[in-house]
């Protein structure tokens, strides 16, 4: 008993800590190429994820852009229609891709 105790006090601790000053949360503005599709990455891809994680992948092919769409309909369940997965990765190769296929 005494352990389940000294658990959740400790566990609880964190919460009582007070701070004085004004917090400010940085905020990062990612740039954000609006075209043909944007729609769609709005509605599947910014639900679940910033932008950033777009971006942070870099110039990527089709190819790549169309495994990471697969993958999140695959392992994460996304609700991506196959028309929308289209949309999608030609969105993402034309505004993130490097221009090759493979």
């Amino acid at each position: 008993m005494k352990k389940i105790i000294l658990t959740t006090f400790t566990a609880m601790i964190p919460l009582m800590a007070q701070v004085k000053e004004k917090v400010e949360v940085p905020y990062v503005a990612f740039p954000i190429k609006m075209g043909e599709g944007f729609n769609a990455v709005q509605a599947n891809c910014l639900m679940c994820h910033s932008f950033g994680y777009i971006i942070n992948q870099g110039k990527q092919s089709r190819k790549f852009w169309r495994g990471k769409v697969d993958k999140m309909i695959v392992h994460f369940k996304a609700p991506i229609s196959d028309k929308d997965a289209k949309i999608v990765t030609d969105y993402l190769f034309e505004h993130y891709g490097n221009g090759k296929e493979q």
